[in-house]
Protein backbone atom coordinates (compact mmCIF):
# COMPACT_ATOMS: atom_id res chain seq x y z
CA UNK A 1 0.00 0.00 0.00
CA UNK A 2 1.30 3.44 -0.91
CA UNK A 3 2.56 5.33 2.13
CA UNK A 4 1.03 8.77 2.61
CA UNK A 5 0.34 10.87 5.66
CA UNK A 6 -3.36 11.67 5.56
CA UNK A 7 -3.69 15.42 5.19
CA UNK A 8 -7.24 15.17 3.88
CA UNK A 9 -5.98 15.86 0.34
CA UNK A 10 -3.85 14.10 -2.24
CA UNK A 11 -1.72 14.95 -5.22
CA UNK A 12 -3.85 14.92 -8.36
CA UNK A 13 -3.04 12.86 -11.43
CA UNK A 14 -3.45 15.41 -14.23
CA UNK A 15 -0.14 15.36 -16.14
CA UNK A 16 0.02 13.82 -19.63
CA UNK A 17 3.23 12.38 -21.13
CA UNK A 18 3.62 15.61 -23.16
CA UNK A 19 3.26 17.71 -20.00
CA UNK A 20 5.91 15.69 -18.16
CA UNK A 21 8.22 15.76 -21.18
CA UNK A 22 7.79 19.53 -21.39
CA UNK A 23 8.63 19.93 -17.70
CA UNK A 24 11.77 17.78 -18.10
CA UNK A 25 12.93 19.37 -21.36
CA UNK A 26 12.16 22.86 -20.06
CA UNK A 27 14.46 22.16 -17.12
CA UNK A 28 17.26 20.88 -19.39
CA UNK A 29 17.09 23.92 -21.68
CA UNK A 30 17.13 27.14 -19.72
CA UNK A 31 18.72 30.54 -20.20
CA UNK A 32 22.24 29.11 -20.13
CA UNK A 33 21.70 27.14 -23.36
CA UNK A 34 21.67 30.46 -25.25
CA UNK A 35 24.70 31.87 -23.43
CA UNK A 36 27.07 28.90 -23.05
CA UNK A 37 27.85 28.58 -26.80
CA UNK A 38 29.69 31.89 -26.59
CA UNK A 39 30.91 31.89 -23.00
CA UNK A 40 31.87 28.23 -22.57
CA UNK A 41 31.44 25.79 -25.47
CA UNK A 42 33.22 27.58 -28.33
CA UNK A 43 35.61 29.29 -25.96
CA UNK A 44 36.79 25.94 -24.58
CA UNK A 45 36.31 23.37 -27.34
CA UNK A 46 35.19 24.86 -30.64
CA UNK A 47 32.24 23.49 -32.67
CA UNK A 48 33.53 19.95 -33.23
CA UNK A 49 34.81 19.62 -29.67
CA UNK A 50 31.39 20.71 -28.42
CA UNK A 51 29.65 18.26 -30.76
CA UNK A 52 31.76 15.34 -29.53
CA UNK A 53 31.45 16.33 -25.87
CA UNK A 54 27.67 16.80 -26.07
CA UNK A 55 27.19 13.45 -27.80
CA UNK A 56 29.24 11.72 -25.09
CA UNK A 57 27.38 13.65 -22.38
CA UNK A 58 24.01 12.67 -23.88
CA UNK A 59 25.12 9.03 -24.00
CA UNK A 60 26.13 9.18 -20.32
CA UNK A 61 22.76 10.73 -19.44
CA UNK A 62 20.92 8.02 -21.41
CA UNK A 63 22.76 5.36 -19.40
CA UNK A 64 21.77 7.11 -16.17
CA UNK A 65 18.18 7.55 -17.43
CA UNK A 66 18.05 3.77 -17.96
CA UNK A 67 18.72 3.37 -14.24
CA UNK A 68 16.09 5.99 -13.40
CA UNK A 69 13.44 4.20 -15.46
CA UNK A 70 14.16 0.96 -13.59
CA UNK A 71 13.85 2.63 -10.18
CA UNK A 72 10.72 4.57 -11.17
CA UNK A 73 8.98 1.30 -12.00
CA UNK A 74 9.88 0.02 -8.54
CA UNK A 75 8.96 3.21 -6.71
CA UNK A 76 6.60 5.35 -8.84
CA UNK A 77 6.47 7.93 -6.06
CA UNK A 78 7.11 11.62 -5.65
CA UNK A 79 10.56 11.97 -4.10
CA UNK A 80 12.60 10.11 -6.69
CA UNK A 81 16.26 10.01 -5.73
CA UNK A 82 15.47 10.56 -2.06
CA UNK A 83 13.38 7.38 -1.93
CA UNK A 84 15.83 5.37 -4.06
CA UNK A 85 18.83 6.22 -1.85
CA UNK A 86 16.87 5.70 1.36
CA UNK A 87 15.39 2.34 0.37
CA UNK A 88 18.67 0.98 -0.97
CA UNK A 89 21.06 2.27 1.70
CA UNK A 90 19.04 3.73 4.59
CA UNK A 91 17.68 7.06 5.74
CA UNK A 92 21.07 8.69 6.30
CA UNK A 93 22.04 8.15 2.67
CA UNK A 94 18.63 9.43 1.66
CA UNK A 95 19.37 12.63 3.55
CA UNK A 96 22.82 13.08 1.97
CA UNK A 97 21.46 12.52 -1.54
CA UNK A 98 18.55 14.90 -1.04
CA UNK A 99 20.61 17.62 0.63
CA UNK A 100 22.87 17.93 -2.40
CA UNK A 101 20.13 17.38 -4.98
CA UNK A 102 17.94 20.11 -3.47
CA UNK A 103 20.86 22.53 -3.91
CA UNK A 104 21.08 21.58 -7.59
CA UNK A 105 17.35 22.08 -8.16
CA UNK A 106 16.87 25.20 -6.09
CA UNK A 107 19.84 27.11 -7.52
CA UNK A 108 18.43 27.04 -11.06
CA UNK A 109 15.27 28.97 -10.11
CA UNK A 110 16.92 32.31 -9.19
CA UNK A 111 19.52 31.82 -11.93
CA UNK A 112 16.80 31.83 -14.59
CA UNK A 113 14.80 34.55 -12.84
CA UNK A 114 17.71 37.01 -12.77
CA UNK A 115 18.59 36.06 -16.35
CA UNK A 116 15.48 38.05 -17.26
CA UNK A 117 17.52 41.09 -16.23
CA UNK A 118 20.36 40.10 -18.56
CA UNK A 119 18.07 39.79 -21.56
CA UNK A 120 16.35 43.07 -20.67
CA UNK A 121 19.75 44.80 -20.46
CA UNK A 122 20.72 43.33 -23.83
CA UNK A 123 17.48 44.23 -25.63
CA UNK A 124 16.16 47.30 -23.77
CA UNK A 125 19.32 48.77 -22.24
CA UNK A 126 18.86 50.35 -18.80
CA UNK A 127 15.03 50.37 -18.85
CA UNK A 128 14.84 48.38 -15.59
CA UNK A 129 17.86 49.91 -13.91
CA UNK A 130 15.96 52.26 -11.65
CA UNK A 131 15.63 52.74 -7.90
CA UNK A 132 18.35 52.12 -5.33
CA UNK A 133 21.21 49.84 -6.29
CA UNK A 134 24.27 48.21 -4.74
CA UNK A 135 27.21 46.14 -5.91
CA UNK A 136 28.02 42.53 -5.02
CA UNK A 137 31.33 41.13 -6.30
CA UNK A 138 31.44 43.68 -9.10
CA UNK A 139 27.84 43.18 -10.24
CA UNK A 140 25.36 46.07 -9.92
CA UNK A 141 22.04 45.04 -8.40
CA UNK A 142 19.17 47.42 -9.21
CA UNK A 143 15.79 47.60 -7.49
CA UNK A 144 13.93 47.60 -10.82
CA UNK A 145 15.69 44.47 -12.05
CA UNK A 146 15.17 42.67 -8.75
CA UNK A 147 11.49 43.65 -8.90
CA UNK A 148 11.26 42.05 -12.34
CA UNK A 149 13.05 38.82 -11.30
CA UNK A 150 11.33 38.33 -7.94
CA UNK A 151 7.95 39.46 -9.29
CA UNK A 152 8.12 36.89 -12.10
CA UNK A 153 8.76 34.10 -9.60
CA UNK A 154 5.83 35.08 -7.39
CA UNK A 155 3.51 35.34 -10.41
CA UNK A 156 4.51 31.85 -11.54
CA UNK A 157 4.07 30.58 -7.98
CA UNK A 158 0.50 31.92 -7.91
CA UNK A 159 -0.28 30.36 -11.29
CA UNK A 160 1.09 26.93 -10.39
CA UNK A 161 -0.73 26.91 -7.05
CA UNK A 162 -3.98 26.57 -9.02
CA UNK A 163 -3.24 23.00 -9.99
CA UNK A 164 -0.63 20.82 -11.65
CA UNK A 165 -2.73 20.63 -14.83
CA UNK A 166 -2.27 24.40 -15.25
CA UNK A 167 1.48 24.06 -14.66
CA UNK A 168 1.74 21.26 -17.23
CA UNK A 169 -0.30 23.13 -19.85
CA UNK A 170 1.64 26.38 -19.38
CA UNK A 171 4.98 24.55 -19.54
CA UNK A 172 3.97 22.77 -22.75
CA UNK A 173 2.93 26.08 -24.34
CA UNK A 174 6.22 27.73 -23.38
CA UNK A 175 8.26 24.78 -24.68
CA UNK A 176 6.61 25.10 -28.09
CA UNK A 177 7.61 28.78 -28.15
CA UNK A 178 11.14 27.84 -27.07
CA UNK A 179 11.62 25.18 -29.73
CA UNK A 180 9.70 27.05 -32.41
CA UNK A 181 11.89 30.12 -32.12
CA UNK A 182 15.09 28.06 -32.35
CA UNK A 183 13.85 26.17 -35.42
CA UNK A 184 12.78 29.39 -37.17
CA UNK A 185 16.17 31.03 -36.63
CA UNK A 186 18.07 27.87 -37.63
CA UNK A 187 15.96 27.62 -40.78
CA UNK A 188 16.70 31.25 -41.63
CA UNK A 189 20.43 30.68 -41.04
CA UNK A 190 20.45 27.78 -43.51
CA UNK A 191 19.37 30.05 -46.38
CA UNK A 192 21.07 33.25 -45.27
CA UNK A 193 24.27 34.40 -47.01
CA UNK A 194 25.43 35.69 -43.62
CA UNK A 195 25.77 32.13 -42.34
CA UNK A 196 28.53 30.11 -43.95
CA UNK A 197 30.05 26.67 -43.31
CA UNK A 198 33.44 28.34 -43.80
CA UNK A 199 32.89 30.31 -40.60
CA UNK A 200 32.80 27.10 -38.56
CA UNK A 201 36.52 26.53 -39.10
CA UNK A 202 38.67 25.88 -37.14
CA UNK A 203 36.75 22.91 -35.77
CA UNK A 204 38.50 23.07 -32.38
CA UNK A 205 39.65 26.05 -30.38
CA UNK A 206 43.22 26.98 -31.37
CA UNK A 207 45.70 25.18 -29.13
CA UNK A 208 47.81 27.47 -26.97
CA UNK A 209 51.62 27.39 -27.26
CA UNK A 210 51.93 25.52 -23.96
CA UNK A 211 49.49 22.81 -25.22
CA UNK A 212 47.42 23.03 -22.01
CA UNK A 213 44.22 23.00 -24.08
CA UNK A 214 44.80 20.03 -26.32
CA UNK A 215 41.87 18.41 -28.09
CA UNK A 216 41.23 15.90 -25.29
CA UNK A 217 41.32 18.67 -22.69
CA UNK A 218 38.90 20.75 -24.79
CA UNK A 219 36.38 17.92 -25.01
CA UNK A 220 36.63 17.22 -21.27
CA UNK A 221 36.13 20.92 -20.48
CA UNK A 222 32.66 20.73 -22.07
CA UNK A 223 31.93 17.17 -20.99
CA UNK A 224 32.17 18.03 -17.28
CA UNK A 225 29.23 20.41 -17.73
CA UNK A 226 26.98 17.38 -18.38
CA UNK A 227 25.31 17.38 -14.92
CA UNK A 228 24.83 21.14 -15.18
CA UNK A 229 23.64 21.00 -18.81
CA UNK A 230 21.27 18.03 -18.55
CA UNK A 231 19.97 18.26 -15.01
CA UNK A 232 16.23 18.36 -15.43
CA UNK A 233 15.43 15.04 -17.10
CA UNK A 234 15.66 13.60 -13.59
CA UNK A 235 12.71 15.75 -12.46
CA UNK A 236 10.43 13.11 -14.04
CA UNK A 237 10.31 10.89 -10.90
CA UNK A 238 9.23 13.90 -8.84
CA UNK A 239 6.04 13.99 -10.93
CA UNK A 240 5.04 10.33 -10.93
CA UNK A 241 2.20 10.65 -8.42
CA UNK A 242 0.71 13.43 -10.53
CA UNK A 243 1.03 11.68 -13.90
CA UNK A 244 -1.92 9.91 -15.46
CA UNK A 245 0.08 7.41 -17.50
CA UNK A 246 1.99 4.21 -16.88
CA UNK A 247 5.49 4.30 -15.46
CA UNK A 248 6.45 2.07 -18.40
CA UNK A 249 6.47 5.21 -20.57
CA UNK A 250 8.87 7.30 -18.51
CA UNK A 251 11.99 5.99 -20.28
CA UNK A 252 10.79 7.42 -23.59
CA UNK A 253 9.96 10.72 -21.87
CA UNK A 254 13.41 11.01 -20.29
CA UNK A 255 15.36 9.78 -23.33
CA UNK A 256 13.68 12.21 -25.72
CA UNK A 257 14.20 15.14 -23.34
CA UNK A 258 17.93 14.30 -23.23
CA UNK A 259 18.25 13.84 -27.00
CA UNK A 260 16.30 17.01 -27.78
CA UNK A 261 18.37 18.88 -25.20
CA UNK A 262 21.62 17.75 -26.85
CA UNK A 263 20.25 18.82 -30.24
CA UNK A 264 19.46 22.32 -28.95
CA UNK A 265 22.90 22.76 -27.36
CA UNK A 266 24.66 21.66 -30.55
CA UNK A 267 22.36 23.66 -32.86
CA UNK A 268 22.83 26.89 -30.90
CA UNK A 269 26.61 26.37 -30.85
CA UNK A 270 26.68 25.89 -34.62
CA UNK A 271 24.49 28.99 -35.04
CA UNK A 272 26.84 31.06 -32.85
CA UNK A 273 29.97 30.22 -34.86
CA UNK A 274 28.48 30.04 -38.37
CA UNK A 275 27.23 33.64 -38.23
CA UNK A 276 30.29 35.82 -37.58
CA UNK A 277 30.13 39.61 -37.95
CA UNK A 278 32.06 40.76 -41.02
CA UNK A 279 34.50 42.83 -38.96
CA UNK A 280 36.04 39.61 -37.60
CA UNK A 281 36.84 38.30 -41.11
CA UNK A 282 35.00 34.99 -40.69
CA UNK A 283 37.06 34.07 -37.60
CA UNK A 284 34.84 32.78 -34.80
CA UNK A 285 37.81 32.50 -32.35
CA UNK A 286 38.42 36.25 -32.73
CA UNK A 287 34.71 36.96 -32.43
CA UNK A 288 34.23 34.81 -29.31
CA UNK A 289 37.34 36.28 -27.68
CA UNK A 290 35.91 39.79 -28.17
CA UNK A 291 32.40 39.02 -26.85
CA UNK A 292 33.10 40.37 -23.33
CA UNK A 293 33.84 43.75 -24.90
CA UNK A 294 30.47 43.92 -26.69
CA UNK A 295 27.32 45.56 -25.36
CA UNK A 296 23.66 44.58 -25.68
CA UNK A 297 22.69 41.71 -27.94
CA UNK A 298 26.11 41.87 -29.62
CA UNK A 299 27.55 40.38 -26.44
CA UNK A 300 25.39 37.23 -26.71
CA UNK A 301 26.49 35.20 -29.73
CA UNK A 302 23.21 33.38 -30.35
CA UNK A 303 21.11 36.55 -30.16
CA UNK A 304 23.56 38.41 -32.37
CA UNK A 305 23.41 35.62 -34.96
CA UNK A 306 19.60 35.75 -35.07
CA UNK A 307 19.77 39.53 -35.49
CA UNK A 308 22.23 39.24 -38.37
CA UNK A 309 20.30 36.60 -40.36
CA UNK A 310 16.76 37.93 -39.77
CA UNK A 311 17.11 41.52 -38.62
CA UNK A 312 14.85 42.86 -35.88
CA UNK A 313 12.34 40.06 -36.55
CA UNK A 314 15.02 37.50 -35.80
CA UNK A 315 15.99 39.28 -32.61
CA UNK A 316 12.33 39.26 -31.57
CA UNK A 317 11.95 35.55 -32.32
CA UNK A 318 15.09 34.49 -30.47
CA UNK A 319 14.26 36.79 -27.55
CA UNK A 320 10.86 35.11 -27.23
CA UNK A 321 12.63 31.73 -27.16
CA UNK A 322 15.08 32.91 -24.51
CA UNK A 323 12.31 34.27 -22.27
CA UNK A 324 10.35 31.04 -22.72
CA UNK A 325 13.49 29.07 -21.73
CA UNK A 326 13.87 31.14 -18.58
CA UNK A 327 10.23 30.65 -17.62
CA UNK A 328 10.32 26.89 -18.30
CA UNK A 329 13.42 26.61 -16.13
CA UNK A 330 11.70 28.43 -13.28
CA UNK A 331 8.45 26.46 -13.65
CA UNK A 332 10.11 23.07 -14.03
CA UNK A 333 12.53 23.31 -11.13
CA UNK A 334 9.99 25.12 -8.99
CA UNK A 335 7.64 22.15 -9.46
CA UNK A 336 10.35 19.53 -8.94
CA UNK A 337 11.85 21.19 -5.85
CA UNK A 338 8.48 21.67 -4.16
CA UNK A 339 7.64 17.99 -4.77
CA UNK A 340 11.01 16.92 -3.40
CA UNK A 341 10.41 18.96 -0.24
CA UNK A 342 6.88 17.54 -0.06
CA UNK A 343 8.24 13.99 -0.17
CA UNK A 344 10.86 14.71 2.49
CA UNK A 345 8.22 16.22 4.75
CA UNK A 346 5.86 13.31 4.17
CA UNK A 347 8.67 11.05 5.33
CA UNK A 348 9.27 13.10 8.48
CA UNK A 349 12.68 14.43 7.46
CA UNK A 350 11.55 18.06 7.53
CA UNK A 351 8.51 19.70 9.23
CA UNK A 352 5.01 18.60 8.18
CA UNK A 353 4.28 22.17 7.05
CA UNK A 354 5.99 21.34 3.75
CA UNK A 355 3.68 18.42 2.96
CA UNK A 356 0.39 20.29 3.32
CA UNK A 357 -1.62 20.44 0.10
CA UNK A 358 -4.01 23.20 -0.90
CA UNK A 359 -7.50 22.62 -2.29
CA UNK A 360 -6.06 22.00 -5.78
CA UNK A 361 -3.73 19.24 -4.55
CA UNK A 362 -0.57 21.37 -4.76
CA UNK A 363 2.13 21.52 -2.03
CA UNK A 364 1.82 25.29 -1.94
CA UNK A 365 3.75 25.71 1.31
CA UNK A 366 6.77 24.00 -0.22
CA UNK A 367 6.34 26.18 -3.28
CA UNK A 368 6.22 29.32 -1.20
CA UNK A 369 9.43 28.26 0.56
CA UNK A 370 11.18 27.76 -2.82
CA UNK A 371 10.07 31.19 -3.98
CA UNK A 372 11.13 33.02 -0.81
CA UNK A 373 14.56 31.36 -0.72
CA UNK A 374 15.05 32.04 -4.44
CA UNK A 375 14.08 35.68 -3.91
CA UNK A 376 16.70 36.03 -1.16
CA UNK A 377 19.34 34.49 -3.43
CA UNK A 378 18.37 36.94 -6.19
CA UNK A 379 19.34 39.81 -3.91
CA UNK A 380 22.95 38.59 -3.96
CA UNK A 381 23.35 39.32 -7.67
CA UNK A 382 24.43 37.26 -10.67
CA UNK A 383 28.06 36.80 -9.63
CA UNK A 384 27.21 34.93 -6.44
CA UNK A 385 24.56 32.85 -8.20
CA UNK A 386 27.14 31.84 -10.76
CA UNK A 387 29.21 30.33 -7.95
CA UNK A 388 26.15 28.54 -6.56
CA UNK A 389 25.29 27.13 -9.96
CA UNK A 390 28.86 25.88 -10.46
CA UNK A 391 28.76 23.82 -7.31
CA UNK A 392 25.21 22.67 -8.11
CA UNK A 393 26.73 20.31 -10.69
CA UNK A 394 28.04 18.31 -7.75
CA UNK A 395 24.49 17.98 -6.39
CA UNK A 396 23.21 16.64 -9.69
CA UNK A 397 26.11 14.20 -10.02
CA UNK A 398 25.47 12.86 -6.50
CA UNK A 399 21.78 12.33 -7.31
CA UNK A 400 22.73 10.48 -10.50
CA UNK A 401 25.29 8.35 -8.64
CA UNK A 402 22.89 7.32 -5.87
CA UNK A 403 20.14 6.38 -8.33
CA UNK A 404 22.54 4.33 -10.46
CA UNK A 405 24.07 2.36 -7.60
CA UNK A 406 20.64 1.81 -6.03
CA UNK A 407 19.46 0.35 -9.34
CA UNK A 408 22.51 -1.93 -9.42
CA UNK A 409 21.81 -3.14 -5.88
CA UNK A 410 18.17 -4.02 -6.55
CA UNK A 411 19.00 -5.55 -9.94
CA UNK A 412 21.72 -7.73 -8.36
CA UNK A 413 19.11 -9.36 -6.13
CA UNK A 414 16.85 -9.88 -9.12
CA UNK A 415 19.69 -11.19 -11.29
CA UNK A 416 19.10 -8.45 -13.88
CA UNK A 417 22.55 -8.32 -15.45
CA UNK A 418 21.74 -5.44 -17.80
CA UNK A 419 20.62 -3.17 -14.98
CA UNK A 420 23.62 -4.15 -12.83
CA UNK A 421 26.00 -3.18 -15.66
CA UNK A 422 24.22 0.09 -16.41
CA UNK A 423 23.91 0.88 -12.71
CA UNK A 424 27.60 0.40 -11.96
CA UNK A 425 28.57 2.24 -15.14
CA UNK A 426 26.27 5.16 -14.32
CA UNK A 427 27.70 5.30 -10.79
CA UNK A 428 31.31 5.35 -12.03
CA UNK A 429 30.60 7.98 -14.69
CA UNK A 430 28.73 10.23 -12.24
CA UNK A 431 31.50 10.05 -9.66
CA UNK A 432 34.12 10.54 -12.37
CA UNK A 433 32.53 13.82 -13.44
CA UNK A 434 32.23 14.90 -9.80
CA UNK A 435 35.96 14.20 -9.27
CA UNK A 436 36.88 16.24 -12.37
CA UNK A 437 34.85 19.16 -11.00
CA UNK A 438 36.18 18.90 -7.43
CA UNK A 439 39.84 18.00 -7.91
CA UNK A 440 42.15 20.44 -9.73
CA UNK A 441 44.02 18.46 -12.40
CA UNK A 442 47.06 19.95 -14.18
CA UNK A 443 46.18 20.70 -17.79
CA UNK A 444 42.44 20.66 -17.16
CA UNK A 445 40.90 23.97 -16.15
CA UNK A 446 37.51 22.49 -15.21
CA UNK A 447 37.45 22.47 -11.41
CA UNK A 448 35.42 24.79 -9.19
CA UNK A 449 36.62 28.29 -8.44
CA UNK A 450 37.65 29.31 -4.93
CA UNK A 451 34.31 31.00 -4.20
CA UNK A 452 32.32 27.95 -5.28
CA UNK A 453 34.53 25.71 -3.09
CA UNK A 454 33.81 27.90 -0.07
CA UNK A 455 30.07 27.86 -0.73
CA UNK A 456 30.14 24.08 -1.16
CA UNK A 457 31.94 23.67 2.18
CA UNK A 458 29.38 25.99 3.80
CA UNK A 459 26.53 23.90 2.35
CA UNK A 460 28.10 20.69 3.69
CA UNK A 461 28.59 22.22 7.16
CA UNK A 462 25.00 23.46 7.13
CA UNK A 463 23.82 19.98 6.17
CA UNK A 464 25.78 18.40 9.03
CA UNK A 465 24.27 20.86 11.50
CA UNK A 466 20.76 20.25 10.20
CA UNK A 467 21.30 16.48 10.33
CA UNK A 468 22.39 16.46 13.98
CA UNK A 469 19.76 18.97 15.08
CA UNK A 470 17.10 16.86 13.40
CA UNK A 471 18.54 13.71 14.95
CA UNK A 472 18.69 15.15 18.47
CA UNK A 473 15.48 17.20 18.66
CA UNK A 474 13.41 16.13 15.68
CA UNK A 475 13.23 12.39 16.21
CA UNK A 476 15.90 11.49 13.66
CA UNK A 477 15.56 10.34 10.08
CA UNK A 478 12.56 8.15 9.38
CA UNK A 479 13.21 4.51 8.61
CA UNK A 480 9.82 3.98 7.02
CA UNK A 481 10.07 1.37 4.26
CA UNK A 482 8.19 2.19 1.08
CA UNK A 483 6.80 -0.85 -0.68
CA UNK A 484 8.39 -1.52 -4.04
CA UNK A 485 6.04 -2.28 -6.89
CA UNK A 486 7.03 -5.40 -8.80
CA UNK A 487 8.18 -4.32 -12.24
CA UNK A 488 5.54 -6.38 -14.00
CA UNK A 489 2.80 -4.72 -11.94
CA UNK A 490 3.98 -1.12 -12.30
CA UNK A 491 1.70 -0.46 -15.26
CA UNK A 492 -1.31 -0.54 -12.97
CA UNK A 493 -0.08 2.32 -10.80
Amino acid sequence: MLFMIDTGRQLKRNLTPLNVWSLAFGCVIGWSAFVMPGTLFLKNAGPLGTLIAMEIAALIMLIIAYNYSYMIKKFPLTGGEFIYAKMAFGGHHGFVCTWFLSLSYLSVIPLNATALNIIMRAVFGDAFQFGFHYTVSGYDVYFGEMLLAIGSMFVLMMITSKGVHITGSLQTFLVFILLGGILVVMGAALVSPSASPENIHPMFHPVTPDFTNGIAAQIIAVLVTAPQSFVGFDTVPQLMEESKFSSDRVKVVMDTSIICGAFVYIALTVLACSVVPYVYHHSWPAYIADLPNQDGTAGIATLNAAHIVMGRAGLGVITASVIAAMLTGILGFYTATSRLLYSMSRDGMIPSWFSRLNNDGVPSNAGLFCTVVSALICLLGRAVMGWVFDMASIGAAIGFAYTSIAAAKYAWNEKRTDIVIFGVLGFILSLGIAVLILVPIPGLNVSLGHEAYLLLIAWIVLGILFYYIRRKWGGGISNYAYNAYPEEESHSV
